[in-house]
């Protein structure tokens, strides 16, 4: 017998996050108006990278895992950001 649960999330949940999902889109489109040099960028990939943990978290039902998923998927996005610093210091001490 699978130990497998479902997890039934209502259409106000699923509402609340497609309107999160396109506040943040329209705020990744309003700042991309702003004149804030490297920081477009940085604050763009931040606001992609809360978008990502949103998807995660109630569309692909993280929030629900058990603390080993939790666990593996923080210790990828924590890789995933000493990558994109690695990056961003070649880009700003670039001459």
């Amino acid at each position: 017998m699978s130990e497998h649960k479902s997890h039934v999330t209502g259409y106000r949940t699923h509402l609340m996050v497609l309107a999160a999902l396109l506040v943040l889109t329209s705020i990744t489109v309003g700042i991309t108006r702003l004149e804030l040099g490297p920081l477009n960028t940085t604050a763009a990939m931040l606001i992609a990278g809360l978008k990502a943990f949103i998807v995660l978290a109630w569309f692909m039902h993280l929030k629900f895992e058990s603390a080993f998923y939790k666990i593996m998927v923080t210790l990828v996005f924590i890789l995933f950001l000493l990558i994109l610093l690695v990056t961003f210091f070649d880009y700003w001490f670039r001459t």
